[in-house]
């Protein structure tokens, strides 16, 4: 099953939903990684995070939600637009917890429950948008609701979920995002907060087959649903040799000098899909030729 995203209303408008499996797309950062199991839930969980957040998103505006608490897996950092493109990576990719007294994956021991929950949107304007929270939970699906509710004053419940398999790979990925429009009644959202407290986890709904718009089905009991777009998401960073030879120009004369002299090269690594590329001598050579103005 592909990897897509399905928008929708239901209890006549009161309500927003999006569902989405995510499945490849944390597939393809856990290889591009190699995260191990606990920090492949908790970058995973973010990555779907991301796409929901995402996906409230015009076409070409950029997200970037930061995630800085103070157990070991350190940062996470994912960059998420209104296209359905995201990436992202954790500080420590190895990280392996043992299962937690519910017999999970201990997101919550490797995200730590101190620290900060930061999105920064970019919307074509002058300045962007920045929001921050504390981190509430560690957990990840609370703490994507409570900044939505405190920033954004917009009532959320936020799933997120990654089923990680024995050998470290994902197995399935995805959740959901339900956001309570002004007016709604109180028995509108007494009814989904009861639907939620039973909803099981939706990587396993996905295991067994489920789609976004199944999970959907499922979360809303028997109220109509009406689709209004559903829109595949993807692993996509758009780093290229270019972009880091420009980075590399910045450090300048001195900098790339050295490298020639100590390194006989220089190797750049994307810290957000782990792709490398190498300059050697004379490459260097010709980028302090380009600061220089000077031609051979």
């Amino acid at each position: 099953m592909k990897d897509y995203l399905v928008k929708a209303l239901a209890y006549g408008g009161y309500v927003r939903a999006y569902a989405i499996n995510a499945t490849a797309v944390v597939a393809e950062a856990q290889r591009r990684h190699d995260t191990w199991n606990t920090a492949s839930a908790a970058l995973g969980r973010s990555l779907v995070g991301g796409l929901l957040l995402g996906a409230t998103l015009k076409g070409d505006d950029k997200m970037t939600v930061k995630i800085q608490g103070d157990g070991p897996a350190g940062a996470i950092i994912v960059d998420s637009n209104g296209k359905g493109d995201i990436k992202g990576y954790i500080q420590n990719p190895h990280v392996s917890l043992p299962l937690n007294d519910k017999g999970k994956i201990d997101v919550r021991g490797a995200v730590g429950t101190n620290g900060v929950f930061t999105v920064i949107k970019d919307l074509g304007l002058k300045e962007p948008f920045s929001g921050q929270t504390p981190i509430v939970s560690g957990e990840l699906g609370d703490d994507f609701t409570y900044y939505l509710a405190v920033s954004e004053q917009i009532p959320s419940a936020v799933g997120l979920s990654v089923l990680v398999d024995t050998d470290d790979s994902i197995k399935t990925a995805g959740g959901f995002m339900l956001q309570v429009m002004p007016g709604a009644s109180d028995e509108v959202i007494d009814a989904l907060e009861e639907r939620l407290k039973h909803l099981p986890n939706v990587s396993s709904l996905l295991e067994e087959g489920k789609t976004p718009e199944d999970i959907l089905e499922i979360i809303f009991d028997g109220e109509a649903i009406m689709i209004l777009e559903d829109s595949p998401v993807q692993f996509n960073c758009e780093c290229s040799k270019e972009k880091f030879a420009t980075a590399i120009i910045t450090l300048g004369t001195s900098e790339i000098q050295a490298m020639i002299d100590e390194d006989h090269g220089a190797e750049a690594v994307c810290s957000f899909c782990g792709e490398k590329y190498y300059f050697d001598e004379p490459e260097l050579e010709a980028l302090i030729q380009e600061i220089t103005g000077e031609k051979e």
